[in-house]
């Protein structure tokens, strides 16, 4: 059925939309942000974030989203160097591969005191194992920053970085009433985070003109998919998605 849209011209009239759409008025992150901006707006009304910033979301849910989060950063870790490794240009390539190392000390930093606080070890972390969505959602990351070109695996990288930026500054304007929560929400929210998720966004851009439109179109539906994969690791974590078998 997927092959038969490409042999009836649905990717060549989709690259022609795409091409055609604004690009003299947005920058190539803007058109890719339009492609998950309907996600985004539903995952500012997830009761997962919301329950984060009233104090209602239940610390199960929250223990499953940071041992989840643990295991996702570190396969995030290996798409940045994958990343790293197929960049046009030395300050990307130190970019990604710096971000890449990040990407593993705070999985070691801020879940260390997360996990103390919810009562769980390292141990504890590894034993639990990679869930479900966590599962679908790093191995479509890997399986785009391995076979697909640099402008793609950064589309596919790109919504982890930008939607958390953007929900952090969304929950550090209410904080939470409860202590822990709060220490997540700041984390995200912070000068810091935003320095780095605008630097990759100036990469982003700067890729914006050597993309021909069939790229164009699959940068497109990466973004799209792993923004999808964003709104799915909230949900897995307030449903505490298990594997059924």
């Amino acid at each position: 059925m997927w092959a038969d849209f490409g042999r009836h011209g649905f990717v060549s009239t989709k690259a022609e939309t795409i091409a055609s759409h604004s690009t003299a008025v947005l920058s190539f992150s803007q058109q890719l942000w339009e492609s998950g901006a309907a996600t985004y707006a539903e995952i500012l009304r997830h009761p997962f974030l919301t329950g984060l910033t009233d104090g209602t979301l239940s610390t199960d849910a929250f223990r499953y989203f940071v041992i989840q989060d643990s295991h996702y950063l570190r396969a995030y870790a290996r798409a940045l160097s994958l990343v790293s490794a197929r960049a046009t240009d030395p300050e990307a390539v130190a970019l990604f591969a710096g971000h890449a190392s990040d990407a593993i000390a705070v999985e070691k930093e801020l879940h260390v005191s997360l996990l103390h606080g919810l009562g769980l070890t390292a141990a504890a972390v590894d034993a639990a194992g990679s869930g479900p969505t966590t599962t679908a959602y790093a191995s479509y990351l890997l399986g785009v920053c391995a076979t697909g070109t640099y402008a793609e695996a950064l589309a596919a990288v790109l919504p982890c970085y930008w939607v958390y930026r953007d929900v952090g500054r969304e929950l550090l304007a209410r904080s939470s009433p409860d202590p822990l929560y709060a220490q997540w929400i700041a984390s995200y929210g912070s000068p810091e985070f935003d320095a780095v998720v605008e630097s990759v966004l100036a990469v982003t851009d700067g890729l914006g003109s050597d993309i021909g439109p069939s790229e164009r179109v699959r940068c497109h539906e990466h973004f799209a998919v792993t923004t999808r994969y964003e709104w799915m690791f909230w949900d897995a974590a307030y449903q505490q998605l298990s594997w059924p078998i």
